[in-house]
Order: C-alpha cells, then structure tokens, then sequence
C-alpha cells in the first residue's frame, strides 16, 4: 500500500516538473468516458500532453487536493485551495481548482506561479504610456484600481506589478486579501480568505483596516460581498487593486453594478479601469497590451452612465483596437 501511495505522490511531482519544464502556465487534467486527457496551457492555447488510466488520475486528483487542504471525499462540489513547494531550487505556487463533471469525475486545473516572480511594469507594457498611467493609478492615495480582461489575460501578473512598484518606489505599506493566496510575494503582507475559519471577505477587511496599510490588494472581485469590500475600503481612504472578468472598461462598470453596487459609489471610487490582453512580442517574450480608462474620459463615462447618456471610448484606444493594430505590426514585421 505504501509503495502504491509513493508511485501516486511521484507520478504527481513527475507531472508538475514537466508541466514547468515545458512553461506550462496550467495542468488541465479532463475526464473523457475511459481515460483522463492531460493538457498543458502554453501561450494562451491548450496543449494535449498524454493520457492517463481513470484509476491513476482519480488517486492523482486526490493527493493534489490532500496538499491544498481540500476535502477529498467531497467529489460533488466545486473547490478551490494551493500548495507550496520548491523544484529545482526555486519556490513555485500551485493553485488547484476542481470541478465535478458527470459520474462523480472530477475536472481539475492547476494554475503554475513561481514565487516573487515580479515583471517590472516597463518590461510588461510594449507601450511606456500604458506605463505611465499604471504608475500614475499606483501613485492615487485612495480610490479603486480596476484591472479586466478574460481569463489568462495576465490580471494577476499586473496587479502584483503594481503591488510591487508601490512597495518598492512609493514605499507604501500593501497587505492583500486572496482567495486563495496564489503566490508568496516577499513584498507582501498576505492574508487568505478562509470561510470555514471565519475569514471571510468582510471580516478580513475589519483586520486590515487595524493594520494601518497604504494600499489593499483584492485578489478578484466574483461575488457580491467581495464588490461590496473592495468599494467600502476604497470609501475609508485606501487605495484598492482589484481585478474583474469583462471584456473592456465600459463592461467592468456594468460587471460591478451587477454585483449589487451602484453608479454613484462607482462614480466616487474608481480612479482607473485597465484592460488588457497579452501578445507575444518580436523578441518573442510576452507582453501586455491595455485600454485605460482614468481621468476626465474615465468621469464622463461614470456620468453617462448615471444619467442615461451613454458614452464610450474612443474607437482607435479600444482593446480591440489596439489589439488589431499590434497583431498587423507583427503580421508586417514578419514580411
């Protein structure tokens, strides 16, 4: 039995050093109706890498939810926790997230980080204006900090770019607040959200709040009470980073006002609202491409909206725009 459990933990480990050799940025491990596919995400695409036997892949399933504190027996709902661990003298953050699918298989993804892997904000935007209005949203003393786009888009590498540059040049106090912690960053305070403890989004706030921080990091905003935290910190004083799924700026408000908050506390809070796509670019590293809304364009928008009258951005600085015009850059650079 002991040799079987050791076979599971190294076939587990076996998979996550191939999965970073090969800078995959997920494992997707998919029931089909007699085997597992494993698929790596590279780039944005998903690439298949091998089969596994069912049997194999549900003990497999179970020992990556045994290292993320999740509920192995509990095959019926969706859960979400990490783990830790250093591979070739570095520290990486694995985040695992399952979801059931039909006869009790369960769905998995785990997303890869490596701890303190901080991409300065000049090497991340191809364009150094988009720079400078991040670090001008950086430099606000209070106010929301909205950062969209789909998933995969690169939010979370963004945000904890920002989150450095205030620690690291505006010397500010950042203590964040995840669900859960998908990176250990040496420049932050972290805290993660623990329902079962009693850590839920508004309590953790309540605690923050009496540690005296600069600048509050909330991971993503999914639900109700999480909108509701990110705008009450914003109203006390604080600066707040954040990041939504929608598609532009204009959605990112709407996204918001679906989750219960109003155009008005909108109006009052929000200082800026990036969207964002990555590219590769001609060096072949990746890099981001953004729509920033802040400023006058980003009030005239907030009034549109209370009043009716709607307004939008400027065709040529949409995301689609922008995303065009770079793809035909290197449609042309490549002759």
């Amino acid at each position: 039995m002991e040799n079987r459990d050791n076979l599971i933990e190294k076939k587990c480990f076996d998979l996550l050093e191939r999965a970073i050799a090969q800078e995959a940025t997920d494992i997707h491990l998919v029931p089909m109706q007699d085997r597992y596919d494993i698929c790596f995400k590279k780039n944005s695409k998903l690439e298949r890498s091998g089969t596994f036997p069912p049997q194999l892949a549900a003990r497999m399933i179970s020992f990556y939810k045994f290292l993320s504190s999740l509920d192995i027996s509990n095959k019926r709902n969706p859960q979400s926790g990490s783990f830790h661990k250093k591979m070739h003298n570095e520290n990486f953050s694995f985040r695992v997230s399952t979801i059931p699918s039909i006869q009790m298989k369960e769905s998995v993804v785990i997303r890869i980080q490596r701890h303190d892997q901080i991409v300065p904000l000049d090497k991340l935007c191809i364009d150094p204006v988009w720079e400078q209005k991040l670090r001008h949203a950086a430099e606000e003393r209070q106010g929301l900090v909205l950062l969209t786009g789909p998933t995969g888009s690169g939010k979370t590498t963004t945000i904890y770019s920002m989150t450095a540059h205030c620690v690291n040049h505006l010397e500010r106090h950042v203590i964040s607040l995840e669900d859960p912690v998908e990176n250990n960053h040496s420049h932050l305070l972290q805290i993660q959200v623990n329902e079962r403890s009693g850590m839920t989004y508004a309590a953790g706030l309540k605690a923050i709040l009496r540690h005296s921080p600069d600048v509050i990091m909330i991971g993503e905003i999914r639900d109700s009470e999480t909108a509701k935290t990110a705008v009450a910190a914003a109203l006390t004083g604080h600066l707040v980073l954040t990041t939504v799924h929608s598609k532009d700026p204009e959605g990112c408000f709407y996204r918001m006002m679906d989750f219960g908050i109003t155009p008005e506390e909108l109006r009052q809070t929000v200082v800026c609202i990036a969207a964002q796509r990555l590219i590769r670019k001609k060096d072949g590293d990746v890099g981001a491409v953004f729509e920033i809304v802040q400023g006058e364009l980003l009030e005239s928008i907030a009034n549109g909206i209370i009043t009716g009258e709607h307004v939008t951005v400027p065709k040529e600085l949409t995301i689609e725009a922008i995303m065009r015009k770079y793809s035909l850059e290197k449609m042309m650079s490549h002759g």
